[in-house]
């Protein structure tokens, strides 16, 4: 799905004057970052559409699919046969679900009918088995009932706390699984936690990132649980973030969680990977003993080699 999408954004920007894309930027960087919470769409107009879209879309895109891969991983037998994407905007979850399994129908729900457009426009030809649906969100929200998957992106944090509630109530009374997705930012981290503990208290198992179900070992305001997705910047992406480098690191925090039985995996990768000279050094969330450093030896064999190809964000047992 990378060059597919990358080929639906190409030109997306053309006649939008650059002043009013940066403007929308700078607008739509404040509301990313959780900063103004609302009871209305973040997305105006068309301008404020193409710039998210330009500058925002390969990230969100990178980090769904990142952790729809490690949720995946952990029900490997499973595929949605349907997939609601609450406030998906224009799309960028539905095509990581679609670069994730095959064969689904996805529903895309969101206030800002210009998202609603642009989205049905850049997923036509690619992912023409999706609809895009104008709904509120927030208080009142319905899922179909059976919903095998919603996802929730990069939302929650532009509601009001009632509104969050509302959200994930909707997602976890309908849903075979959840899997929601928030800036990696200690903010964007206490959203989850926040989420994670609704999803568990609605009888929900949860399967990624966290080992297990129980109370998260992290103490607030002294560290947060985030993972980072590499982002390969297109000429179009640089025009509209600025920067020179030909890719960034998307940091995000998420949670996964189903209705049915599904095995976490044992302990999880939660920071890269040190590597020093015949040893790597591993910080992992475990199932029994919380928060834990591992060194790994030569003297572990196949072990080491795999802790020296192991990434930040993986499973390890």
């Amino acid at each position: 799905m990378h060059e597919e999408l990358r080929a639906a954004l190409a030109g997306l920007l053309d006649g939008l004057p650059p002043k009013q894309a940066a403007q929308a930027v700078e607008r739509l960087i404040a509301n990313y970052r959780g900063r103004t919470p609302t009871d209305a769409p973040v997305l105006r107009d068309r301008a404020d559409v193409a710039a998210y879209a330009a500058y925002r879309m390969p990230a969100t895109f990178e980090a769904v699919r990142a952790a729809l891969t490690a949720f995946a991983a952990r029900v490997p037998d499973w595929s949605p046969a349907t997939h609601v994407d609450i406030g998906g905007g224009t799309g960028a979850a539905t095509w990581a679900a679609a670069a994730t399994w095959e064969g689904h129908h996805s529903t895309v729900l969101d206030w800002a009918q210009p998202a609603l457009d642009l989205g049905r426009e850049l997923a036509a030809k690619t992912l023409p088995d999706t609809a895009w649906r104008r709904q509120t969100i927030g208080e009142g929200l319905t899922v179909p009932a059976g919903t095998d998957l919603v996802t929730v992106s990069y939302v929650l944090g532009e509601l009001r706390p009632e509104d969050r509630r509302a959200v994930v109530a909707a997602a976890a009374t309908a849903a075979q699984a959840v899997v929601l997705i928030e800036p990696g930012t200690p903010d964007g981290y206490l959203r989850i936690r926040e989420a994670r503990t609704q999803l568990t208290e609605a009888g929900l198992r949860i399967v990624a990132p966290c080992p297990h179900s129980d109370t998260c070992p992290i103490v607030p305001g002294q560290d947060w649980c985030h993972f980072a997705a590499r982002v390969n910047r297109s000429s179009l992406h640089r025009q509209v973030k600025g920067g020179s480098l030909p890719y960034e690191d998307e940091k995000f925090s998420y949670v996964a969680a189903t209705t049915f039985d599904a095995a976490p995996a044992p302990a999880r990768i939660i920071r890269k990977p040190q590597l020093r000279k015949g040893q790597v050094l591993l910080d992992l969330c475990t199932t029994q003993d919380g928060l834990q450093r591992t060194t790994v030896t030569k003297r572990h064999g196949t072990h080491y080699r795999q802790a020296r190809d192991a990434s930040w964000g993986d499973d390890w047992s």
